[in-house]
Order: structure tokens, then C-alpha cells, then sequence
């Protein structure tokens, strides 16, 4: 694998949570396994007075904490977190950042990184534009004498359609759309990678992989935890905003893309964006009638009495946030003309579970007329993203015996199975891709903006229209039952377990 060229990584909001559970732990991993470059530096920037001593004690705990590497082999995280400086600064005062340009050219020189930095936003949305601003004010977005710069910002990039391109306006005044680094971090599992390998390396599966062999394709994306502390923050966002918009419409655009030209960030961009921009718009009608949205209510879990979304902290009393949001919609192109697809994302669903379901067409003339679980006989292939990472097809065959009777059995891989060799976490792998100055697994502008305009009719529908219900549903159950409706014709919703071995014959939520 290549190694980046030398460089400094600057992360914004170095004292928060994200930084010690996700990208120290992340970069770390990448030095155990010497894919970072010789001359290397991170510099924490936050308004936290702390100095790079009880800095690097702070991040040396979440490595070994949250770490993908296994615990007897970090021995070297000592060595790690002295390549780690820490300074203070407002982040809103564009004076402050004169104090980071210079300590930044001060560390350049020492460390011999050769003017490379990347910049890792991890701070609230809000300071996403000042920030950048800021950095354009002291030049520091300049890429200047074979120097690059480059900028990783976290979602949510925007609430709505409107400000999804202000703040691509703002952004892109300041930096190259090619220095921008969209991160989602769904993008980097290495199951949803795996999605086009599955495609377009078997010979198998992409001549059926349309609309005259594909009955319907369902996208599940569902937790079993309630949103926790994050109640201030969820209850301005809500599950189409925080996963559906753009999680899962990324892993809809893999999904359904046309093969690109070339295995290059670019080529792959462009089909994925194809997808995006063909979704059908969905009129007011659809809406009221391919639109489910609901928010969990109190109920019994396992003996103990678990909290309804309106009792957890931060919750605006009589909040009509969703935190499940299903629907149908349909993408207007030659492949996948009359083929619906549904998705549904949701907290506390009876298990946490992120996959794809591809429903193949029956046979066209069924002989097998005693098939056993005749409803779902149709052949699926389910992608599983998490947990139990994996893939399993469906497909019927013989019962043992005298007759013809059928049943449908499942061939199964999983990650798991390749005990030696390692996975990397999502973030340690889009980190080094932009450190490589791959944009494959980030979201590109027009992307983005092609996803709030698919999304925005409904949190306009939402917001304007008090008819439109907000559906209630017991906490462990798999959402409210208009959802159900959707999926009416095509034998309901398939209803995922933890597990993916065996799936069919025993369930663990």
C-alpha cells in the first residue's frame, strides 16, 4: 500500500469526544501498521486551556480504549503521541488563527513536512464557515510551491437544501472542491466498498442487477439505543436528517450506480451522483402516502421500563421530531425504471442493524407449488454492513426425500471467517485515503446538493402541513404500522436479527 506524502494533520475540536474515540485511535492504528509517512505531526486545535502533555495523556487513553489494534500489541503508543501538540485558540476570532499560521510554519520546519496539512473539522456545524474563513484570511487555504492543503469536514454539511448551499458557497470561495473532503463515514466500512466488488467483479450478479430480474431493493438502518445524551442536538435533526439524507442515500447511489469508466475517484463520483439527481421527486401525494415518520413511546424492554423519546433529556416538550422515518420511492433511469426501493431508519428498533436487501423476481411459472415459507420464496442477496459483517443469498432447493418439495437455504460469508487479515475502521480508512488524496469515499458537492433536494419537499411537507401524522411506537418494536403499508405488496418488510449465520432459523436481538 502507499505511503502519504509527509504532511501535518490539523483537527478542530481536539478536545471533544469525536477526536479521542475516532481519530486519534484511527491515526494510530494507521502508524502500528507504518502507513503514515516518515515526517508526520498532528496538531490539536480547541479553546480548552490544556498543554501537550496532559493532551497526549488524554488521546494515549482513548487509543487504548477504542483502538482498532488488539490490546498486547500496543506497545508502541508512547512513541505514537509524541508526534502529538496541542494549542489553544478562539476558533471564531480570525486574529487567533495569525497564532496557528505561525506555530504551523514553525512545526512544518522542524518536522520537514514540506507545507502539507490537512484540516479535520470537529466542531459543531455552525463554525464549519467561520472556520474555513478563517483559515482563507490567513492564506492557510493556499497550496503554494508543490504544497497541498486539504479540508475533512463532518456531517451535517447543511440543515436544508438552503443552507447546504450556502455553506458550499461559503466553502468553495475558500477552498478547491478538490481540497474539500466530505467524510461519511458509513462510506468507509468495508462492507459498502465490498458492494462494488460484489457488482461489478462477479459475472453473476450485474447481468440481473435491473429492473428485469430485481423485484424491489430494501435499505434497513436500524438501532436498538434511543439517542442517549444527544437530545439537544437530535431534536433539531431527527432520523431523516441524521441518517436517511445522507448515510443512506450514499449507500443507495452504490447501490444502484452504473458501472464507471474507470476504478477512479471521479468516474465513480459521477455515477453515483447520476443516481442522486434521477431519484423521482416526490410530490405532496407521495409524501402523505410513501412517507412514514414516527418517534418511539415508553415500553417494557427485556423487564425494565424504558424511556419514550418526549421523557429523554433535551427533548423540547411536545417535540414532533421523528426518530423513524421509512419510505418508497423510485429512481427514473433505464436500469431501474418500476423497481421501488424502500428505506427505514429508526432508534429503538428491536436490534441494531444496517443492510441491503436485493429481492429477486420469481420464476415466471412456479412448479414448486408446496415451496415451505411460500410468501418469501423469491431469491434475496443481503448485503449486511453491521454487525455480523457480511453476505448472504437465498435461494431454494430440495428437501431430502420423496416429491419435490422445496425450501429456500442460505450460503453465507462473513468478514469474520478471514481470521488473518485485519479490517480497518472506517475512519482509519477514509483518513488515509484523503492523506492519499482519495475523494472516492467522499461526498462531492453536487452530490450533496442532489440529496437535499430529494430530501428538503418532505421537512418543507413536515414543517408546513399539521395534517401529515407523527406515528407512535412502542420502544423494541420495528416502527409504527403505516410503515408496514408500504411494503404491503411485496410481503412486508424483511425483519433483521444481530445475527447473520442462520439466519431464518434463530434470532438474536
Amino acid at each position: 500500500m502507499k505511503t502519504p506524502h509527509n504532511h501535518i494533520l490539523v483537527i478542530f475540536g481536539a478536545s471533544g469526544d469525536l477526536t479521542k474515540r475516532k481519530l486519534i485511535p484511527s491515526v494510530y492504528d494507521l502508524y502500528h501498521q507504518k502507513l503514515l509517512p516518515k515526517n508526520f505531526a498532528i496538531v490539536g486545535v480547541g479553546r480548552t486551556q490544556i498543554d501537550n502533555d496532559n493532551f497526549r495523556q488524554s488521546m494515549s487513553e482513548g487509543i487504548h480504549e477504542f483502538s482498532n489494534i488488539s490490546k498486547k500489541e500496543k506497545t508502541d503508543v508512547d512513541d505514537f503521541v509524541k508526534c502529538l501538540n496541542y494549542i489553544s485558540l478562539d476558533t471564531s476570532n480570525v486574529d487567533d488563527y495569525g497564532k496557528l499560521k505561525t506555530y504551523l510554519e514553525e512545526m512544518d520546519k522542524e518536522k520537514q513536512t514540506g507545507g502539507n496539512i490537512i484540516f479535520y473539522l470537529a466542531t459543531p456545524p455552525q463554525l464549519y464557515g467561520p472556520v474555513c474563513e478563517s483559515l482563507g484570511h490567513h492564506g492557510l487555504n493556499k497550496q503554494e510551491h508543490g504544497a497541498w492543503r486539504r479540508i475533512i469536514i463532518e456531517k451535517p454539511f447543511g440543515t436544508n437544501l438552503d443552507s447546504a448551499i450556502k455553506l458550499n458557497t461559503q466553502i468553495q470561495s475558500i477552498f478547491d472542491e478538490d481540497q474539500i473532503y466530505r467524510i461519511d463515514h458509513y462510506l468507509g466500512k468495508e462492507t459498502v466498498q465490498n458492494l462494488l466488488v460484489t457488482r461489478f467483479a462477479n459475472g453473476i450478479f450485474e447481468p440481473l442487477w435491473n429492473n428485469r430480474f430485481i423485484r424491489h431493493i430494501e435499505i434497513t438502518s436500524s438501532e436498538s439505543i434511543g439517542i442517549g445524551n444527544r437530545g439537544g442536538y437530535y431534536d433539531k435533526s431527527g432520523a431523516l436528517r441524521d441518517m436517511l439524507q445522507n448515510h443512506l442515500l450514499q449507500v443507495v447511489g452504490l447501490t444502484a450506480m452504473e458501472p464507471p469508466a474507470l476504478l477512479d475517484s471521479n468516474a465513480i463520483r459521477n455515477e453515483t451522483v447520476k443516481v442522486l439527481q434521477s431519484l423521482r421527486p416526490l410530490s405532496e401525494e407521495d409524501i402523505v402516502k410513501n412517507v412514514v415518520r414516527g418517534q418511539y413511546t415508553s415500553s417494557m424492554i427485556k423487564g425494565e421500563i424504558v424511556k419514550g423519546y418526549q421523557e429523554e433529556n433535551g427533548v423540547r416538550e411536545h417535540s414532533r421530531t421523528e426518530t423513524y422515518a421509512a419510505m418508497q420511492f423510485y429512481i427514473d433511469n433505464w436500469r431501474w425504471g418500476g423497481v421501488p426501493f424502500y428505506i427505514r431508519t429508526g432508534k429503538r428498533l428491536p436490534t441494531r442493524v444496517t443492510e441491503i436487501a436485493i429481492h429477486f423476481k420469481n420464476t415466471p411459472h412456479q412448479l414448486f407449488k408446496n415451496i415451505q415459507d411460500a410468501d418469501h420464496v423469491n431469491n434475496q442477496l443481503i448485503i449486511r454492513i453491521q454487525p455480523d459483517e457480511g453476505i448472504l443469498f437465498k435461494f431454494g432447493m430440495k428437501v431430502p426425500g420423496a416429491g419435490f418439495k422445496a425450501q429456500n437455504v442460505n450460503m453465507d460469508f462473513h468478514y469474520s471467517d478471514l481470521n488473518n487479515t485485519y479490517v480497518p475502521s472506517s475512519y482509519e480508512r477514509l483518513l488515509l485515503d484523503c492523506m492519499l488524496g482519495d475523494s472516492t469515499l467522499y461526498a462531492r458537492a453536487d452530490a450533496v446538493r442532489a440529496s437535499w433536494e430529494f430530501v428538503n419537499p418532505i421537512l418543507d411537507a413536515w414543517r408546513n402541513d399539521c395534517s401529515i401524522p407523527l406515528h407512535g411506537y412502542p420502544a423494541g418494536t420495528w416502527g409504527p404500522k403505516p410503515a408496514d403499508e408500504l411494503v404491503v405488496g411485496h410481503h412486508g418488510w424483511r425483519q433483521p436479527c444481530k445475527n447473520l449465520v442462520k439466519d431464518g432459523e434463530y434470532c438474536e436481538l
